[in-house]
């Protein structure tokens, strides 16, 4: 069963804030009940039964040092009973302290990102934590088995120097195909941020970045991965930007079908 654990938390956000929202919108479209509760796949996807429910982690602070900690000691504890989990974010930020805490029980764990952007700045905004710099925290550390990345589509010169340095595969948009898809190895952690899409497909992001990934294309990337998939994230998701819940709804599926392959 996979353990679900929201984590409203966006101060590392460097555009908008608001998606500390996302959790409890998400869960919504389950609630009001405008959707069934199957997977596309065949299985219902349903608290007690497919997954359990944790509730939202509680920040008193937004201290960067302080939520990195309190991120990463519950997801730590989480994986001394939990085989599985899905966080539900949040700004991308919070992606570093979760896979952090998977590398330590996870040897060579290897991360799926698809964005579109690359979060690989070494210093944005002069915050180590920021939204933009996740994958290379957690690169530097040298626990990481693999990264690649799916989707991405607005590179800076600097970024290409971060992905050579780190040896990261790379998807680019304008280059897109399912090919990768094969080369994938477990175990496997997929950080999903919802501006991967293109904003035709969900509006409700801090940052439009148009020419992205069609909801269709992202679903198949989560149906074709044949590898074990032992935790994910959602991310980047800002309710304050959407429109009559229209990337609420586009996040719920995209809960349920991660759920699926994930037991």
């Amino acid at each position: 069963m996979v353990t679900i654990l929201g984590i409203p938390f966006d101060a590392n956000s460097s555009f908008l804030q608001g998606g500390a929202q996302a959790p409890a919108r998400i869960r919504l479209m389950e609630a009001e009940g405008s959707a069934n509760l199957f997977s596309e796949l065949g299985n219902e996807i349903k608290n007690g039964v497919a997954y359990q429910d944790r509730g939202d982690l509680f920040f008193e602070t937004t201290d960067s040092t302080k939520a990195f900690s309190i991120i990463k000691d519950a997801i730590a504890k989480e994986l001394k009973t939990s085989t599985k989990i899905l966080s539900l974010g949040g700004d991308h930020s919070i992606s570093y302290p979760i896979i952090d805490a998977f590398t330590e029980k996870y040897e060579n764990l290897n991360v799926l990102h698809i964005d579109a952007h690359g979060d690989l700045y070494d210093n944005f905004d002069d915050n180590p934590y920021s939204h933009a710099s996740p994958f290379a925290r957690l690169m530097e550390k040298e626990k990481v088995g693999s990264l690649t990345q799916v989707g991405i589509r607005c590179s800076t010169a600097h970024l290409r120097e971060q992905v050579k340095r780190f040896n990261v595969k790379v998807v680019e948009m304008k280059d897109f195909n399912f090919d990768f898809i094969q080369h994938l190895k477990e175990p496997l952690y997929i950080s999903l941020d919802i501006d991967s899409l293109d904003p035709a497909f969900a509006p409700g992001v801090s940052h439009h970045e148009p020419g992205g990934l069609s909801t269709r294309q992202l679903i198949e990337i989560i149906h074709q991965i044949q590898v074990s998939i032992v935790g994910a994230d959602i991310v980047e998701y800002n309710p304050v930007r959407d429109i009559h819940d229209m990337t609420a709804m586009v996040c719920y599926k995209l809960m349920k079908e991660l759920i699926h392959k994930m037991n």
